[in-house]
């Protein structure tokens, strides 16, 4: 029970930490801080929970991990619900807090979910709110899912390879998150983790209609990065107990 425990705390404070960050102070660190706040929050997870649970912290991740036979089907299914479970905790939290604040407004500031179309962050609005100009398409967010995911996978996978340096690990792992928000958050607020979509998509104007792929195709993402970790490192690895 430990492993599930430290998968859904993990991802509620992944969820918490970086999500809240562009909630709460968005307009003030911009993309560059909420990049770094996904980037470190990942970082220390890893040395915290990684020794627990491996702290997959995403469900991209975990089928990654599946993929190559590091973790049971049926282990890897239970880490998927207690990732879930913790993303919508945070979910819960984060959107309490903001409500707190007067000046909040669900319908015009959202919850930092994730997007295309009108729903784009790139989408432009007038003095009013409404979008006037559609932001980065269904297109452009299907394949940025998909290649990032598989980055992200891949760079998981290879930096806890026996032969990679694993003490760094979290580094490469939690830098590689950051980088990835970099170039992503203007097309579709960056998801690589369905976990982290639905956290906060029931929040947001929107959302719930297009959360569907962001799930869908990180997951693809996500197989796509085993695979080829598997076909550069010719590896495979025991079922965990």
């Amino acid at each position: 029970m430990k492993k599930y425990a430290a998968e859904a705390v993990g991802t509620f404070v992944l969820v918490f930490s970086a999500v809240g960050t562009a909630v709460f102070a968005g307009a003030k660190v911009g993309n560059l801080g909420v990049a770094f706040a996904f980037g470190l929050t990942l970082l220390f997870l890893v040395y915290a929970i990684g020794p627990i649970s491996g702290c997959h912290v995403n469900p991209a991740v975990t089928l990654g991990q599946f993929v190559i036979g590091r973790i049971s089907a049926v282990n890897a299914a239970i880490y998927v619900v207690a990732q879930v479970i913790g993303g919508l905790v945070a979910g819960v939290v984060i959107y309490t807090v903001a409500n707190s604040l007067p000046a909040y407004n669900r319908a015009a500031d959202g919850l930092g979910a994730n997007g295309w179309g009108a729903h784009s962050p790139s989408a432009e609005k007038n003095l009013l709110g409404q979008v006037v100009s559609d932001g980065y398409g269904i297109g452009a967010a299907m394949i940025i899912e998909i290649l990032l995911t598989a980055l992200l996978v891949f760079v998981v996978l290879a930096s806890t390879d026996q032969i990679s340096d694993v003490p760094l690990a979290g580094v490469s792992i939690g830098f590689t998150l950051a980088v990835i928000h970099l170039i992503s958050i203007p097309i579709d607020n960056t998801s690589v983790n369905p976990a982290r979509s639905l956290a906060v998509a029931p929040f947001q104007d929107g959302a719930l209609g297009q959360v569907w792929l962001f799930i869908v195709f990180p997951l693809i993402g996500g197989a796509l990065g085993a695979l080829i970790y598997r076909a550069l490192f010719g590896r495979f690895n025991r079922l965990d107990s």
